[in-house]
């Protein structure tokens, strides 16, 4: 698919949320795809970049990611049916914003149909698609539940305070966020590139900082109590999780 860039709107840059997202941009064009990772990479977001169907699918189920901005038209397997094996096979629930050249209603229709969650037509300003994904992200927000449970280890992701055995336990603005990727993803491994992306972005970081800061989680969440929750499996990553269950 081509598309004549002098059709995309440069609207000067309004940051509308602090949230640091991981974002997969699915475009086969180049120059579509780099106008979006660059400006959602400006916004302070963690884009990645899939070119074709198969690619988004394997990205999109071995990587945990804020939403996925999807274009209808891709090679190998178009977008549709990426949507639709994410949500009847994979059981994703990841916020999808559809992107395409395709306006008719029966195109938007099936989009719908298939599991996407917004719908936004090119050429777009770039600025409605930061507005679209925030939108989703706090619709996605609303109608989840604020607290999570790992055993007896529980995080308010409204107001981040964490207990366990109904003990408050202070953690910094980065161990709360390891902390959170963790027991939300705690049926699983999280690699260290995971949790350093997740956390830091493309930004420069010390070799030591994640273990460092997984140190002082593990003394905070684990140490005064009877049950270990947090594993390193090494040379992989950690995850948080009760092992006698």
């Amino acid at each position: 698919m081509n598309a004549d860039l002098t059709e995309f709107h440069f609207a000067p840059m309004n940051k509308i949320t602090d949230l640091k997202c991981r974002i997969l941009v699915v475009e086969d064009n180049i120059d579509i795809a780099t106008l979006l990772l660059d400006y959602l990479a400006d916004l302070g977001h963690v884009p990645d970049h899939a070119a074709d169907g198969h690619e988004a699918y394997h990205l999109a189920t071995e990587n945990e990611y804020d939403a996925i901005i999807l274009d209808l038209a891709l090679p190998g397997m178009d977008g549709t049916e990426v949507c639709r094996k994410l949500r009847q096979e994979a059981h994703s629930s990841v916020p999808i914003l559809m992107l395409t050249a395709r306006d008719t209603l029966e195109d938007k229709l099936r989009g719908f149909d298939f599991g996407a969650d917004d719908y936004l037509v090119k050429p777009f300003d770039l600025p409605e698609v930061e507005a679209r994904l925030t939108a989703l992200w706090r619709r996605t927000r609303h109608g989840m539940n604020t607290e999570i449970k790992v055993a007896d280890l529980v995080l308010n992701t409204e107001t981040f305070e964490v207990s366990r055995e109904n003990k408050k336990i202070a953690l910094n603005p980065v161990r709360l966020k390891i902390l959170n990727l963790l027991m939300q993803q705690s049926h699983r491994v999280v690699s260290r590139q995971e949790i350093e992306a997740a956390v830091w972005g493309d930004e420069p970081t010390d070799s030591d900082a994640l273990r460092t800061h997984m140190s002082a989680i593990r003394q905070a969440i684990d140490k005064p109590f009877k049950t270990k929750l947090l594993h390193t499996v090494h040379g992989i990553g950690y995850r948080l999780h009760d092992a006698t269950e």
